[in-house]
């Protein structure tokens, strides 16, 4: 199996990740699980942010309203994603006694929300939606 197949098919096969190398101390698996739990609470308020735009903000022009809602909620099902991701790498890391992963998605998931939060503060300020 590919290593992407293989992390994709252990996404839903936890027990699997657990076949691997030594137990961790619990401590850590359950710090990897609060950083899940972390993530899906970001997912979960990037599409709650997607859906507010797209519903009370009728004001906005059409095309601005559902740019931005799409923008919030693709990231958030990004993000999601990432999630279950991170979870599996993280386990499969710890299990086999190696370094943690390292990952850009932090720092590229806070530079697109900035960007999306500076594009709806244009769109405030300037009332272009109207």
């Amino acid at each position: 199996m590919t290593g992407l197949r293989r992390t994709l098919h252990l996404w839903f096969a936890p027990r699997r990740v657990g076949e691997e190398g030594r137990t961790p101390d619990y401590r850590f698996s359950l710090a990897n699980e609060r950083t899940f739990l972390a993530w899906i609470r970001t997912a979960l308020a990037l599409v709650g942010g997607g859906f507010a735009v797209d519903q009370f903000l009728p004001h906005l022009r059409g095309w601005v309203r559902t740019a931005l809602a799409v923008a919030l909620l693709a990231v958030g099902a990004l993000a999601s994603l990432r999630a279950v991701n991170h979870w599996v790498r993280c386990e499969r890391a710890m299990r086999r006694g190696e370094d943690l992963p390292a990952s850009r998605f932090p720092t590229v998931l806070a530079l697109v929300v900035g960007l999306l939060a500076l594009c709806m503060l244009v769109v405030v300020v300037l009332g272009r939606g109207g």
